[in-house]
Formats: C-alpha cells, sequence, structure tokens
C-alpha cells in the first residue's frame, strides 16, 4: 500500500495524528512535512504529530511534534492517546506501561477498553509570580510554572468573557516568560457548586487557542490547590468537552504523585498521500 498509513485521536478536543514507528521514523518527518500532514486544510488537519516506537518490553519512545512543525517535549493529552493507542497497536501489552519522551520518561496506564487512560508525571514545582506581570481586568492572579513545557495559569472570574486570541497571545510572547515563552490557560470556577473548573489555553506552536492542554490543567490544578482555591483531585472541563482529571500531592512547595487521566479516543484509521 503506498502512501503513510494514520491513526487520528483525540483527547478532550485536541486531535493528534499518530504514526506506528515500526514503519517510519523522526528522521523522516522535517518540520515542513509535519505541518504539511496537520494543516486543517491541505492535509489531515491536527494539533500535532506523534510517532510511537517500541523499545522494550513496556516501553514505547513517543516523540511529539506541535501543528506548525516544532518539535515539543511533551503534550499530555496526546501522551493519553499515545497510551490508549500503544495498546491497541500491541505495542505494549494491556495494564501498565512507559513512554519514553524528550521531557522524561511518562508512566501511562490503559486497560485496553474504552477510550480512557493515565498518565503519571514527574514531580513538579508549585507555580510563582512572575516579577512585573500584572492581572489585568477580570483577572485576578499570574503564576508560572513547568509541568512538561512551561505554563502561565491566569486565573480569572468569567471564562467566556476572555480573549483568549487576544490576551492569550500578548502574554505568551511576554519577554518575562522567557526567549520560549509559555502556553498560557485561563481558569475559571464552575458555575455551581461541585462542578468541574473550566480551563481554555492559548498554545504555543499551534499560535491559537486548543480545545484541551492536558499539562496546563496539570500545572492549574497544582496552582490552584497552593493556593487552596482546590482540593485535589481537581476535575477541569475545556472546551473539548471530556473531563480531565489531576491527582497529586503537595508538599513543601511541590507537587508528588502527579497523574492525569482523560480521553484517548482513536477516531479513524487512513491513508495519508501528501509528501
Amino acid at each position: 500500500m503506498r502512501g503513510t498509513i494514520i491513526y487520528k485521536m483525540t483527547g478532550s478536543g485536541n486531535d493528534f495524528v499518530v504514526l506506528d514507528g515500526r514503519f517510519t521514523s523522526p528522521e523522516q518527518w522535517p518540520a515542513t512535512r509535519v505541518a504539511a500532514m496537520c494543516d486543517r486544510r491541505s492535509g489531515v488537519g491536527a494539533d500535532g504529530l506523534v510517532i510511537l516506537t517500541p523499545d522494550v518490553p513496556g516501553r514505547v519512545r513517543m516523540t511529539y511534534w506541535n501543528s506548525d512543525g516544532s518539535r515539543a517535549a511533551m503534550c499530555g493529552n496526546a501522551a493519553l492517546c499515545s497510551t490508549r493507542l500503544a495498546v491497541y497497536l500491541e505495542l505494549a501489552e494491556p495494564g501498565e506501561l512507559c513512554l519514553l519522551t524528550d521531557a522524561g520518561v511518562v508512566p501511562g496506564r490503559s486497560n485496553g477498553a474504552g477510550d480512557s487512560a493515565e498518565i503519571g508525571l514527574p514531580d513538579a514545582e508549585v507555580p510563582t509570580e512572575v516579577s512585573g506581570l500584572e492581572p489585568s481586568a477580570g483577572e485576578r492572579w499570574l503564576v508560572l510554572g513547568m509541568v512538561g513545557v512551561p505554563h502561565l495559569i491566569v486565573r480569572v472570574d468569567d471564562i467566556e468573557r476572555i480573549d483568549v486570541s487576544g490576551r492569550g497571545r500578548a502574554l505568551r510572547f511576554d519577554e518575562r516568560l522567557g526567549e520560549a515563552g509559555a502556553n498560557v490557560n485561563f481558569v475559571a470556577p464552575g458555575i455551581a457548586a461541585g462542578e468541574a473548573w473550566t480551563i481554555r489555553t492559548y498554545e504555543r506552536g499551534i499560535e491559537a487557542e486548543t480545545l484541551a492542554c492536558g499539562t496546563g490543567a496539570v500545572a492549574a490544578a497544582i496552582a490552584l490547590a497552593a493556593r487552596e482555591e482546590a482540593s485535589l483531585p481537581v476535575r477541569f472541563r475545556s472546551r473539548g468537552g471530556p473531563e480531565l482529571l489531576v491527582r497529586a500531592e503537595l508538599l513543601s512547595g511541590r507537587a508528588h504523585d502527579i497523574w492525569l487521566g482523560g480521553q484517548g479516543r482513536l477516531l479513524f484509521r487512513g491513508v495519508w498521500e501528501g509528501v
């Protein structure tokens, strides 16, 4: 069969093209080819591209690119999808496995049934304030943390009133966040008591609002718990719909035993005839 066999997946609205690394390699995917695959008009369309390559039993290499072709160390929703698909493709047995990412080893769990998966993340520092970066109208506080990639968490009063594209882009490129910038996650409590927190994300590398961000949800959960605005575990509902669940323990300014649970749904298989 000519072309490239693809697996299109979604995790709470984030969508990814995933490739089987037994039949391709990262070296075959320069930035221009990745961007062409992820293009929503002339390609398959995705927030990112993943290659899953078996390592030793129980370990699978996860190589990830943003939709613009830039390499990224980690993506939480892509890791959830990768955990689920690794079992589906029999790259790993159902149960526990490890993803080898550019951000380190990520343990995962998938029982091989349904669309859910869970990933464990390394300990993380509690996000902290950025000197000189002040809240704007409708914002309560801003803190910066690292969960795989940098995340700015912005606590807002009304998630619907936020100009995610405008305000998000301005913050993403703010020089006080460092040369690489950061993803920008706006969070607000649910309307009724006990409802999931809401979250919207402006994602670097995609340079637009995305429907969900797994590591952003983790950073937000840690920040909210540290400020005693939420109790762990914390549930989030993103624009994509399905909820994300963050479990962790806070101790001495650090988050330990971090787990992210969410959707890893296979939408379809196909063959891409692109370059």
